[in-house]
This record gives C-alpha cells, sequence and structure tokens, in this order.
C-alpha cells in the first residue's frame, strides 16, 4: 500500500516503512509520509484494526510479527525507548547490555535526554527516562564518553566503557548493583584511559576517584593499567573513609585502606579475575 502526499509528493510505501522502522511515534511516520498527520493517523489506525500493529502509547506504535497476536505481543524496548528519545543515550545497565558485557538481564532500560518523562512499562520490562547528570549539562558536555553503535534496525547512543563504569559507581541501582557493575565492567574488552580520566575530572567527585582506582587495582593485569595511574588516581582519595553504596553506613563492610573506600564484603570477595 502506497500513499502519495500532496503537500509534498512523496510517495510512501508501507511494506518499505515497516521493514525499517519496528517501533516509531505518529510523528515520525507523519515525517514520512510528507508531514500528513492526518493522513498518517488514519493509515495508523487501520493497521492497528488488522493488528498489523501494536500501540506502546499514545502515538508510539510498534510493528507486530506476522503470526504473533498483538495482545501478546512486547516489543523491544530498547527500540521502544529509541523511537521515543532519538537523541537519547543509553546509560547504565542498559549501556552493559549494548556493550555485551552484563553479567545479568535486568529489566528496567535507561535512558538519558535534555528533559524527563513518565517511564513506559512493557510487561516485565520498564523504560525510564532521566535527564542528562548535572556536572555533564553544567560542562556543555552530556556526550562525553558516548559513542555511536548499530542496534537492530536504528542506530544508538551509548556511554562507552570509561563513562559506564564512573556512572555506575555513581549511581549502583541504576546499573543493578555493584556487584553487577564490577563483574560486568571486569568483562570490557579495553578501557581508554585518557577517556576515564576526562570523565572522572568532570564530575570532580575523590570518592569516583578512589572507586575507579579500587577497579582498576583489582583488573591491572586484565586491562594493563600502569601503577603510574593508580598513584595518580590514589592521591585523589577521599580524606575519610567514603561508604560505597552510601546506605552501606552503619551496616558494616570492608575497609579497603588504600582507597578509603568501604564496600560490602560481597564486592571485596569477589573472585580474582584469573581465579576461577
Amino acid at each position: 500500500m502506497a500513499y502519495m502526499s500532496t503537500e509534498r509528493q512523496v510517495v510512501f510505501d508501507t511494506e518499505t516503512y515497516l521493514a525499517r522502522n519496528p517501533v516509531f511515534t505518529l510523528g515520525q511516520v507523519s515525517a514520512a509520509m510528507g508531514r500528513d498527520r492526518a493522513r498518517a493517523q488514519s493509515w495508523a489506525k487501520y493497521h492497528l484494526g488488522t493488528g498489523r500493529l501494536r500501540a506502546v502509547e499514545r502515538g508510539t506504535y510498534a510493528v507486530v510479527p506476522p503470526g504473533i497476536d498483538p495482545k501478546v505481543f512486547l516489543p523491544d524496548r530498547f527500540l521502544v525507548a529509541a523511537a521515543l528519545r532519538p537523541e537519547g543515550i543509553f546509560a547504565y545497565h542498559s549501556a552493559l547490555d549494548m556493550l555485551g558485557a552484563a553479567h545479568s538481564v535486568w529489566h528496567v532500560a535507561v535512558v538519558l535526554s535534555e528533559r524527563r518523562r513518565r517511564a513506559v512499562v512493557l510487561g516485565p520490562d520498564r523504560i525510564e527516562f532521566h535527564e542528562h547528570p548535572a556536572k555533564l549539562r553544567l560542562a556543555g558536555d552530556p556526550l562525553l564518553g558516548v559513542s555511536r553503535m548499530p542496534y537492530r534496525m536504528v542506530t544508538i547512543n551509548v556511554t562507552g566503557p570509561e563513562r559506564t563504569l564512573v556512572d555506575g559507581f555513581r549511581l549502583p541501582r541504576l546499573v543493578g548493583g555493584l556487584e553487577e557493575l564490577v563483574e560486568s565492567a571486569g568483562g570490557f574488552p579495553a578501557l581508554d584511559f585518557e577517556v576515564l580520566l576526562l570523565v572522572l575530572r568532570v564530575f570532580e567527585q575523590k570518592a569516583l576517584y578512589s572507586a575507579v582506582g579500587w577497579f582498576l587495582e583489582r583488573y591491572q593485569r586484565v586491562f594493563y593499567v600502569p601503577d603510574e595511574l593508580l598513584l595518580e588516581l590514589e592521591r585523589e582519595r577521599p580524606v575519610s573513609p567514603y561508604y560505597l553504596p552510601r546506605r552501606l553506613r552503619g551496616q558494616g563492610g570492608v575497609h579497603v585502606r588504600r582507597w578509603n573506600l568501604v564496600l560490602p564484603e560481597t564486592v571485596v570477595r569477589l573472585a580474582e579475575p584469573d581465579e576461577a
């Protein structure tokens, strides 16, 4: 089925569009039709009726694969997030997923963008939309440590290994906890230490220098971490013991003296990378 927009004489082919856009918004399909919003609404309503589309929320649609009941079909949460925030950045555990490093399945996708919006729930999955970290907004560089990568039919923004590591220590709850972060990040193929230092300098938190230093010391042989880098990070450690996560205060933990960190015992006792 093809439509011709009289405004711009744009030929719109349904099959091609659906094959290339597994999730899309009404605004996006309207633009593809030549800014013909009324025609787009009519088109979407028709294909919803045939079961070809499923409404994710008002004005957002997912293409239903052949033979699947649209009532039970669950669209890919990452594709839905990318359609709702094309300029958004997948971060925290979502970045671990996209980088192929996630140690466990986590059903929350986190997207960073200029503004928050309400979460989207897709069966067991949830998509949360957060603003860019304040420090990065003030520095005018929310894309620091971010790279572009293909995901199925789209290209998305993802925090790279260095930014993901720092973000995970900043907000462990969004990365699935410290154990998940440490075990997942230990599987990164490489780390760019220059980028890592750039990210740390923007956030300017001594606890982050210590947390990253502790991690790099633990994986020194894996990532070929020079002693000079560890010394540089050690010089920035906090004066007083820092509890990571903060809720650990008053609950015990293990004090890692070199980094002046108090960490959960389960994290400190994780097997060394070359032990198994």
